[in-house]
């Protein structure tokens, strides 16, 4: 890899992680833990294309594209872990809880009633953990 880019390469990496400083700064750190030994690169792409070439864009703020994620996780039904780290990094950036359980609410009408009562079980969950229930 030439200077040009390394220097790119890191770039990147440093704008990810400004935003999940923002968003979930702890959560990142025990994923790079756990994936050390076996995948480390892996934590490197979660830093450096999501975190720095989508959450950067300039037409959402965190705030939105942390309630976009928790639809989506919900939706998608298979990512209880994530979907927790999402409810918490939207917290992070000023979303309440009534907009997150409201987000999830919306889904039961796209992803079904079981996806929903799912995701509100993480909210629950959550917000027991943030002493906000």
């Amino acid at each position: 890899m030439n200077t040009i880019q390394s220097d790119f390469m890191s770039n990147r990496y440093e704008k990810g992680m400004e935003i999940l400083k923002i968003t979930n700064k702890d959560k990142i750190e025990a994923l790079f833990d756990e994936l050390e030994d076996i995948a480390p690169d892996l934590g490197r792409f979660v830093v450096e294309f999501p975190y720095s070439e989508i959450y950067t864009r300039d037409t959402l703020d965190l705030k939105t594209r942390e309630l976009l994620t928790v639809a989506a996780l919900t939706a998608m039904g298979t990512a209880p872990a994530q979907l927790k780290d999402h409810i918490n990094a939207a917290l992070n950036v000023e979303n309440s809880p009534e907009e997150i359980v409201e987000t999830i609410m919306q889904m039961s009408a796209y992803a079904g009633f079981p996806a929903a009562i799912n995701g509100i079980k993480a909210a629950k969950e959550v917000f027991k953990n943030r002493n906000l229930l």
